[in-house]
């Protein structure tokens, strides 16, 4: 594959602004500058610096990052900040068959709700993991407002009535931590659920992080805002059916 052709499918730019950045000797393999924008190249397991950052040749993207506080889940924000400006340029512009460019969110978090959040710019792996079907199990860490009894964690795990639903929603997993922290796996996902779950059982939620999606939880050392590519060995892992 052509250099140019690397980086576009990379997403940094045009196929034009990609040879200008190799021709202007922004670009660095095995620590040479490269400036032929043609020079045939196999990706799969390329390491290149464009403009002094390393990356690494990823057919398709896939992302963890670690949800702060006060950001919306949206490329157009209404209030706060968006998650995607916590990515590089690159990530947000890779180019794709439909008109949205860039990795897109697995599903969404409310602005105050923090954790996991997994991005991919590979749409089936997105109808795979936001399917009800597949039965992906999501761990929230809840705080409450009241100290919770174990006829709140049943009712939980019996199943509650949204409004908007008739059929109850049960919990796959909930238990009592602490007096005031629940924790609760959920399978599918519904708007603002955990809020309206914990509602239903007469509490209220103080605070929502989300631990873990399927067999992948938040490493303890990935600070809020920041994100990590996911190895291959995670992504598998996701794709796995879940138990």
């Amino acid at each position: 594959m052509q250099l140019q052709e690397i980086l576009y499918c990379q997403g940094f730019g045009t196929r034009r602004v990609c040879a200008g950045l190799v021709q202007q000797g922004h670009v660095s393999i095995a620590g040479a500058v490269e400036t032929d924008p043609f020079i045939d190249l196999e990706p799969t397991g390329l390491h290149y610096k464009v403009q002094g950052t390393e990356w690494a040749f990823h057919e398709k993207a896939y992302l963890m990052l670690h949800k702060p506080a006060g950001t919306e889940c949206s490329q157009k924000p209404s209030t706060w900040p968006s998650i995607y400006t916590l990515l590089p340029s690159p990530l947000r512009l890779r180019p794709n068959k439909g008109a949205v460019q860039g990795v897109q969110a697995i599903g969404r978090l409310d602005q105050d709700t923090t954790g996991l959040l997994l991005l991919t710019d590979d749409g089936q792996f997105i109808h795979r993991m936001g399917s009800p079907k597949h039965h992906v199990p999501k761990v929230y860490e809840v705080t409450v407002k009241h100290p919770l009894d174990d006829a709140q964690v049943q009712k939980l795990l019996a199943g509650v009535v949204l409004d908007d639903d008739p059929k109850p929603v049960r919990a796959a997993a909930c238990e009592a931590v602490a007096p005031l922290h629940l924790r609760l796996t959920l399978t599918e996902g519904k708007y603002h659920q955990v809020k309206r779950m914990v509602a239903a059982v007469g509490n209220r939620v103080e605070g929502l992080h989300r631990s873990s999606i399927g067999r992948l939880a938040l490493p303890s050392d990935l600070a809020p805002g920041q994100w990590r590519w996911l190895t291959a060995e995670e992504v598998e892992s996701l794709r796995q059916k879940q138990h």
